[in-house]
């Protein structure tokens, strides 16, 4: 059990998603399709209390989930504050979950690691991302551990936008901790969207 050191309050995860990462516009993706709404989860993830409730979440579902994972990780920078944020929580927590980051290439000096992080050789991870929309960016940190000899034990996505991703990912399990119904907010859609 986590304990009451933890409180849940995943009603509140979700206004802050709602207020301060769904954004209206003109947004080119990462898959280089065009959308007039955008999930900026950073701007959540990275205040103290956003912080503080992504990382309860992300804590209750690997519970509920009963995963097993040495490790949480995801590519940067999207999964960054959730990565360093989850794996500081569960040593309150009594979990200690260690943490890495997968970096989108390896760099050309220094160690050239792709994967930064006291990551144990054979580890069984857990794979993070803030949005999932087609799954391309979550692959990429998946591909990246894999080839590293670790093996996946689920993926966690703060956001899931429907958009095709969970049916990418169906090789492992997939579990978003909010679907895109669940935060956007129809008062504040343009009409036409």
């Amino acid at each position: 059990m986590l304990g009451p050191l933890l409180s849940r309050d995943r009603e509140r995860l979700g206004e802050l998603l709602r207020r301060d990462s769904l954004i209206f516009g003109d947004f080119t993706l990462r898959s280089g399709r065009k959308s007039p709404f955008y999930f900026d989860s950073k701007r959540t993830t990275l205040s103290a209390e956003g912080a503080y409730l992504t990382a309860v979440e992300f804590l209750y579902e690997i519970e509920d989930r009963r995963i097993e994972a040495a490790a949480i990780g995801g590519l940067t920078l999207g999964a960054d504050p959730i990565v360093c944020s989850v794996a500081a929580l569960s040593h309150l927590a009594g979990r200690s979950l260690g943490a890495f980051i997968v970096r989108k290439e390896a760099k050309e000096h220094g160690t050239g690691n792709r994967i930064e992080g006291p990551l144990p050789p054979g580890s069984r991870v857990i794979v993070v991302d803030d949005v999932v929309t087609t799954g391309g960016a979550t692959l990429s940190a998946v591909e990246a551990v894999e080839q590293a000899g670790h093996r996946v034990a689920a993926i966690i996505c703060l956001v899931d936008r429907e958009e095709g991703g969970a049916a990418r990912l169906s090789h492992w399990p997939f579990h978003p901790i909010f679907r895109r119904e669940e935060i956007f907010d129809t008062q504040r859609t343009p009409p036409g969207t």
